[in-house]
């Protein structure tokens, strides 16, 4: 195999920014790809914003909490799907088709939801938006990882995830920019079919993956690719590897043909691989992050603070957060490793995780008290529930936001909105009479002194998860498989990620209603402490390896629990060996 194992520290961080003059072909290349990953993080940014928004116009979504979660959620479906067929597309055709593919689904799921009249139209796009933005999640780190020097392969593909992020961020900027819009939501939503057309128009000056075309046979298409990114005196020794690669998938399965799930199973490398691989994305998606990103206005409603704008405003600090963090993993990927920085992230997580429990048993625990002096102004709209309960003096807000049939509102006290307030049927005519005395009106968390503290745990969790489990997952998968089954496994993995996140997405507003806020939260903190065992003991540090040789470490790897040791010199003169 090619060269060895080379030295990844400091200098891979220097080494990228120096590629911009050096070579800024392969940046151009990486960057380009990565809008793949803006249109991904633009989706998940723009339906917390919107959603609030889609509540107030559609009366049957503010009041079905299981609505809100389908509209959320069903992109996720749309996503997995993508995912899945993304893997069987980047084989059969190859990297930059299944990118301008997932360009055009995005656009169209995009018009889709700005013209939609209802929620049934407004489902339709968001499920083709669920097609390309699983298509792109999946091609984009694997079109970059096999276009980037082995060296800075890890920060190159870490621009993917900074440019997630970015995505992210940009849509809350968008949220906030047309919250007094006309129209609000249908502009926040419709604004994510640019980044599409933008790609889309770049992908078609950009050439195949180099790798994908040698393994279909066409040598010099790939060679003329790869001297644009490696200097001549690398240029044999990465082509020797790839032919080395493909002579011994070949010797292996008896050609390179379609591929069985029995076959994957039973190849060891393979096997390891995706154990790691997919473990990694299903961590990534449990521990719940894409509850922060996707719920962080209401999350932070649920904390207290009642108006929308605000609650926007401040999900772009968590935001802003979570796109520092990945451009701080563009520096520690490469200089820390994989496994080392995954097992500092969730062990960073589940310290937020407990915090964020705490803060929201305080809040539900401590809410105000329902006043039994009713104003003129409110009084023939008490809500039924509390007229009629038993122990209506025990009654404070979180009991008042709890009833039902019909649901009841929470207006706070004009002078102090932790002193006791008035519990009344929610609706737009008593939420203006609220306002205008002059109080605050909430229906999806309570006044509470501690409330803003949640921004803080909210901006802990960011903190450690961004620049590690935000980015480790996609940077393992896309470098982790053999080439013969890149593809198909990355699309396994990706869709694995997605499975996980409409699983987690679709409950948690359900788990935040039967259980409660603080326990949902440590729910996610259990798991996180089973995360950090899990990268301990079964993901490999593929950090400096070339692809190729990646190969022969799963091939000779043993559970090595210690992770901040380096390798054994044996282990590591094995693959210098081959």
């Amino acid at each position: 195999m090619e060269g060895g194992i080379p030295t990844a520290d400091a200098s891979a961080f220097r080494d990228c920014f120096s590629l911009a003059w050096k070579n800024p072909y392969v940046l151009r290349l990486a960057f380009t790809a990565g809008i793949g990953g803006l249109l991904f993080g633009y989706d998940t940014g723009v339906i917390s914003g919107a959603l609030l928004y889609i509540r107030d116009d559609f009366k049957e979504v503010d009041q079905k909490v299981f609505l809100q979660e389908t509209i959320v959620s069903t992109a996720l479906a749309g996503a997995i799907v993508g995912a899945a067929i993304g893997g069987w597309l980047n084989d059969r055709f190859g990297r930059k088709l299944a990118l301008l593919i997932a360009d055009f689904l995005f656009f169209v799921g995009a018009v889709i939801m700005a013209s939609a009249n209802g929620p049934p139209l407004l489902i339709v796009g968001r499920v083709f938006v669920g097609f390309g933005v699983g298509m792109a999640s999946m091609t984009a780190p694997l079109y970059i990882s096999e276009a980037s020097p082995a060296k800075i392969r890890g920060a190159l593909v870490s621009t993917n995830a900074f440019l997630i992020t970015g995505g992210q961020f940009l849509s809350y900027l968008i949220n906030l920019a047309f919250t007094r819009a006309p129209g609000t939501w249908r502009w926040m939503l419709g604004v994510a079919g640019l980044p599409a057309l933008l790609q889309f128009a770049l992908m078609l000056f950009l050439p195949e993956s180099p790798r994908w075309l040698y393994r279909k046979g066409k040598v010099e298409e790939a060679k003329a690719i790869l001297k644009k990114i490696y200097p001549a005196h690398q240029l044999e020794e990465e082509m020797q590897a790839l032919h080395e690669s493909v002579e011994a998938e070949i010797k292996e399965t008896g050609s390179a043909g379609n591929i069985s799930c029995s076959e994957l199973w039973k190849t060891k490398t393979v096997r390891r691989g995706l154990i790691a691989g997919v473990g990694l994305q299903i961590f990534q998606q449990f521990v719940g992050i894409n509850t922060v990103m996707y719920y962080s206005p209401t999350i932070i409603q649920l904390a207290g603070i009642a108006s929308n704008q605000t609650a926007l405003l401040l999900s772009l600090v968590t935001s802003g957060l979570n796109a520092a963090g990945s451009i701080a993993s563009i520096y520690f990927i490469d200089r820390t490793g994989r496994r080392k920085l995954a097992a500092i992230s969730l062990s960073g997580v589940v310290i937020a995780l407990a915090l964020l429990c705490g803060i929201f048993y305080q809040t539900t625990t401590h809410s105000p008290k329902v006043t039994t002096s009713i104003t003129s102004h409110l009084k023939n709209y008490t809500c039924p529930a509390y007229s009629s309960a038993a122990n209506a003096n025990g009654w404070d807000c979180m009991k008042c936001l709890k009833a039902s049939s019909p649901e009841c509102g929470f207006c706070a006290s004009a002078t102090n909105k932790l002193f006791p307030g008035e519990c009344v049927i929610s609706n737009d005519t008593v939420k203006d009479v609220c306002h205008g005395e002059n109080r605050l009106w909430y229906t999806r968390g309570c006044p509470s002194k501690g409330g803003w503290f949640a921004l803080v745990g909210l901006a802990l969790y960011i903190i450690f998860f961004s620049p590690g489990m935000g980015t480790v997952p996609w940077i393992v998968n896309s470098e982790i498989y053999p080439l013969r089954y890149r593809g198909i496994c990355g699309g396994i993995a990706a869709t694995v990620n997605w499975t996980s996140n409409l699983i987690v997405a679709q409950s948690f507003l359900s788990l935040t209603k039967a259980i409660g806020t603080p326990w949902t939260f440590l729910m996610f903190g259990v798991i996180a402490v089973f995360g950090v065992c899990f990268v301990l003991i079964c993901v490999p540090e593929t950090k400096g390896l070339p692809i190729e040789e990646i190969e022969n470490m799963l091939e000779n790897r043993a559970i090595h629990l210690k992770f901040w040791e380096k390798r054994s010199d044996n282990l590591e003169k094995n693959i210098q060996i081959h």
